[in-house]
């Protein structure tokens, strides 16, 4: 098939100007004016206000291109939009081919009488005003019961809803072209879709692929699958075919697809095409992890359980949230996207959910979770609103983006579940929804999510299990975040205030969202403040601050358990300690329960802007304390205390496939490190299991609370693998003292070595190296008193070992709020 890619000779303009200026397709009205300085920077500063006025002008992308011979003198010529944000017309030559209403849908038009054989065609792509259209609308009927997230009336739109605000997120909806524009040239035949599938027998497992053809005439055409092993081996199958056909070849001996940390990510490329006298006609190549996958729930003493199973192996799925990792998506490049990716697993992570006020992701997304062992938990895309689902137009809209987006991603092995929408059941039960006002909303939604939508993907994808709603009991509009089964949401730690402590009272099936927010580090708020701007209720920092309470929550919460830091840079650090360690209280209970509790996502992975929000790494790609802290909560092999009072309970937990054996060795010790009483014993943890495996009662006076602590490290082999540490009064009452810290830098080959002693215990360890943005192995950790540690960092390109240690600078507890 000849494909001509419509990527130069794009043009546009404000609809009402004569001037027209490049563009960028793939791209958006938005950073077309930043390309020719028509609009600062949206992100920095207070320059979100500034740019508002986007959305309510028409805007017109065009484009002048000529066709080539060979696509000429194809039977049929077919333009194809792969992806148009949002509401538009698309005209060819002066004639309208259509309009578009769906970010998620791919279009397609006829354009084989239209196009020009000889000079040249114009493409033109008109986008209405966005805040006029949701004017319209909203005068039309504005829902009841939908709080305030940044634009309203976005529910009208099948657009990500994040675009126009959340509560982490600025209100800048992009308009343009985000995907490739191509021109396919056919003949003969083509494929319309291709189901690829796998069933897994004892030994082997047959990959097979349905294919729908259409046809340009009534001469069959070769239709050939071929399979090809990581290792390099390769089977072929083929068949004549002129409307539909199934292949399959069996893999022998087959690699299997595990999620990371149960095993290795083997990938299998699959190719269809089609084929007329040995042109190819079409072709489809993909992927394929092979796994089996399923979400069982089974009856058990708390309920019902709510496990994912891969291969027969009960998963803790331990990870996060996902968001769209920029508010214009068409700037996330590949490296930039595996970068994410690879963070997620560095942090062993196995699990992302893709949240509904989002997107469906990108191929490329998809393609780096099956390479990197992260699961996918796909939310449709719908979030936190009532959405007009009474409408047969409206649904008959979101019925070919289901199938779009179904046939686009379903055979990749990450993906584990579909789910219905984000937190809208939640809604109808506890958030004043539910009124007479709304009853033909409520209606659409209950036909919708509980019977149209299931039906759809299990014709689409029968293999991926489907979830209503997240949170969900899987009863309609009933219990939605109880503890018997289903998933769940925990929110009063943040938006209640509750302590980090309830944490523990906690014990869902499933935990798939939770958090608290940090503001990011220091170097990511000196890019969007000038210096006027650093204090924590400036204008700019507010600004950057989507959550009305989120900063007096911030200061709520610190002020219970640390000191208030004496300046600006200490409390952005201590904002990040605060984070990490409210999210680690709540994973570790959880894993220690984890036959009954399945997993945990927090709030959130990323960010889409730079921001004061959930998230563990910040838009710029630099780690939080919260990803250093994941890496250790979500460590394989897990440490945990479970302290109350001076009992002090040490318990094991292990995804492993197979048993582990250690040692733990543990003291009570001033905070200058002298022992008051020690132990050790060997320990050993089944597979896939948790188990306390000692318990201690601490001699600790009174008057000497706030000057011991507990501490416990594991070891294996005699190497250290885990500390953790228990203290008997808040923080902000024990008697630190300067720990004195040394720091040496040495190297080994592309690596620097950043040694740390402590004379007294250092809580909560930073290192940083100015004007390099380091991700260590380990940082924001505590150093007993008389202890050294080790950290390693990538030498950056010219540095030597004098550079690193100039560049070398430590925060910790005692320094945020001592001079």
């Amino acid at each position: 098939m000849e494909v001509l890619t419509l990527q130069h000779g794009w043009e546009f303009r404000q609809g009402d100007h004569d001037d027209w200026l490049s563009a960028e397709v793939p791209g958006s009205v938005h950073l077309d004016l930043m390309r020719h300085g028509r609009i600062p920077d949206p992100f920095l500063y207070d320059n979100e206000e500034k740019v508002q006025w986007i959305i309510d002008q028409e805007w017109q992308y065009r484009c002048q291109f000529e066709v080539n011979q060979t696509l000429i003198l194809a039977e049929k010529q077919v333009m194809v939009f792969n992806g148009i944000d949002t509401i538009a017309s698309v005209s060819l030559n002066g004639t309208l081919l259509g309009k578009t209403d769906n970010m998620f849908r791919t279009y397609e038009w006829d354009v084989t009488t239209l196009i020009n054989t000889t000079g040249s065609n114009e493409l033109l792509v008109t986008f209405p005003s966005v805040g006029k259209f949701l004017t319209e609308k909203l005068s039309e009927r504005t829902v009841k019961g939908v709080g305030a997230l940044g634009i309203d009336g976005s529910y009208y739109m099948r657009k990500a809803p994040c675009h126009f605000g959340w509560d982490w997120g600025p209100a800048l909806p992009p308009i343009g072209i985000w995907q490739p524009v191509t021109i396919e040239g056919r003949n003969l035949a083509f494929l319309k879709d291709v189901h690829f599938r796998q069933q897994h027998g004892e030994d082997s497992v047959m990959i097979s692929a349905t294919l729908d053809v259409g046809s340009l005439s009534n001469v069959p055409v070769k239709a050939i699958m071929r399979v090809t092993a990581p290792d390099g081996k390769s089977w072929t199958t083929q068949k004549y075919v002129q409307s539909e056909c199934d292949l399959s070849i069996n893999v022998d001996n087959p690699q299997l697809w595990y999620p990371n940390g149960y095993g290795a990510q083997p990938l299998y490329d699959v190719m269809v095409t089609l084929e007329s006298d040995d042109d190819i006609l079409d072709s489809k190549a993909v992927k394929m992890g092979l796994r089996t996958l399923e979400l069982r729930q089974e009856p058990d003493q708390w309920g019902k359980s709510f496990t994912f199973v891969v291969n027969d192996i009960p998963i803790f799925a331990k990870g996060s949230n996902w968001i769209p990792a920029d508010s214009f998506p068409t700037r996330l490049t590949h490296a930039r996207m595996e970068r994410w990716i690879a963070d997620t697993a560095a942090a062993h992570q196995n699990m992302l959910r893709v949240w509904g006020g989002g997107l469906y992701e990108t191929d490329d997304f998809y393609t780096l979770c099956d390479q990197y062992g992260i699961l996918v938990w796909q939310d449709c895309i719908f979030a936190c609103k009532i959405y007009p689902l009474h409408q047969d137009q409206f649904i008959e809209n979101i019925r070919h983006e289901i199938i779009d987006n179904a046939r686009r991603i379903r055979h990749h092995a990450s993906l584990a579940l579909w789910c219905g929408n984000n937190e809208m059941e939640w809604g109808w039960e506890d958030w004043h929804w539910n009124c007479a006002e709304n009853s033909d909303l409520k209606s659409g939604y209950d036909t919708f999510f509980h019977y149209l939508l299931p039906k759809w993907l299990k014709t689409l994808d029968p293999d991926t299990p489907y979830w209503p709603s997240s949170p969900s009991s899987d009863t309609p509009f009933f219990n939605v975040n109880g503890q018997e089964q289903g998933d769940a949401h925990y929110w009063d730690v943040w938006h209640k205030g509750a302590p980090f402590t309830a944490y523990r009272n906690q014990y869902p099936r499933f935990m798939s969202e939770f958090g608290f927010q940090a503001f990011p580090p220091i170097e990511t708020i000196h890019h969007y403040t000038n210096p006027e701007d650093r204090n924590l209720t400036s204008y700019v920092m507010e600004l950057h601050q989507k959550n009305n309470n989120g900063n007096r929550f911030i200061i709520n919460q610190m002020s219970a358990s640390y000191k208030i830091p004496t300046n600006f840079d200490k409390l952005m650090y201590m904002s990040m300690v605060l984070q990490a360690e409210g999210i680690r209280y709540g994973v570790e209970h959880w894993r220690r329960n984890k036959k009954r509790v399945s997993g945990t996502l927090y709030w959130q992975l990323n960010d889409c802007w730079p921001v004061a929000s959930w998230a563990s790494i910040d838009y710029y790609g630099r780690w939080k304390a919260l990803h250093y802290a994941a890496k250790r909560f979500y460590a394989p092999v897990l440490l945990s205390l479970y302290d109350e009072d001076t009992h002090v309970a040490m318990h094991l937990t292990n995804d492993l496939p197979r048993q582990w054996n250690g040692e733990i060795r543990w003291r009570l010790e001033t905070l200058t490190g002298s022992i008051r009483e020690q132990g050790s014993l060997p320990v050993s943890v089944e597979a896939l299991e948790s188990r306390e495996v000692c318990a201690v009662d601490l001699p600790v006076p009174d008057g000497d609370r706030r000057d011991l602590v507990f501490i416990a490290d594991l070891f294996t082999n005699n190497t250290l693998v885990a500390t953790q540490i228990s203290i008997f009064a808040p923080n902000k009452h024990v008697n630190y003292v300067d720990p004195q810290l040394v720091a040496e830098v040495s190297q080994s080959g592309d690596d620097f070595i950043i040694t740390l002693t402590a004379k007294t215990l250092a809580r909560y360890v930073e290192v940083k190296m100015e004007g390099f943005d380091a991700v260590f192995s380990d940082n924001y950790f505590d150093l007993p008193a008389g202890k050294s540690i080790s950290v390693t960092t990538k030498k950056p390109e010219g540095w030597t070992v004098e550079t690193a240690q100039t560049a070398l600078r430590l925060m910790h507890l005692h320094a945020s709020y001592s001079d």
